[in-house]
């Protein structure tokens, strides 16, 4: 398990949103797991605040994601609507919400209504067969069993491992070796 936060303040509305959607692509998209719970913290004034916590749980993985907008308008009410269904369209799909939040900020002087909506989601994989895997979903897989396996190669069937991938035996050791060499560890 690990913990996320992205966070950002603007005193622009769409600024705050923009900027905390590119942060969660590029954190999310750094990252394997899936998101098992988040916190959102959404507050207004001068600046808006936005802040949102995430945990992952890295036994298996999901696409995920973080996605945010607004709307405004005289009516809370309108705002909200608006703001929900500007959000519902940015849902993937397959999309299932892990968590979401609803703002409002209605300006001083012009009474005007801004709503923001939030949702984080994770999008299940679709498995693949084995034999249809790339070299680098390939490596990722033995990267993640060697590390269960304090990256002891030995602990593998090598030839197992080649006919269950569809590729030769050369393969997985090149695969290995790469793995091991990215690691900084040196052949045993």
């Amino acid at each position: 398990m690990k913990l996320i936060n992205i966070q950002h303040d603007s005193a622009s509305i769409e600024d705050c949103i923009t900027n905390i959607v590119l942060k969660s692509r590029k954190v999310l998209s750094d990252s394997g797991g899936y998101i098992t719970s988040s916190k959102i913290e959404l507050s207004f004034g001068a600046f808006m605040n936005l802040s949102i916590t995430l945990a992952l749980d890295f036994k298996r993985d999901m696409h995920k994601g973080v996605v945010a907008d607004y709307a405004h308008g005289r009516k809370r009410e309108d705002s909200l609507k608006k703001a929900v269904e500007n959000v519902n369209s940015k849902l993937p799909e397959n999309a299932q919400i892990v968590d979401f939040q609803l703002g409002t900020y209605v300006t001083p002087v012009t009474r005007r209504t801004y709503a923001v909506a939030v949702a984080v989601y994770n999008i299940p994989i679709e498995r693949k067969v084995l034999e249809e895997f790339g070299i680098n979903e390939r490596r990722t897989l033995l990267r993640r069993v060697l590390e269960e396996f304090n990256y002891n190669p030995k602990v593998l069937n090598i030839s197992e491992i080649a006919r269950t991938f569809g590729v030769s035996r050369d393969s997985i050791y090149y695969d290995i070796e790469q793995i091991l060499k990215e690691k900084g560890i040196k052949k045993r």
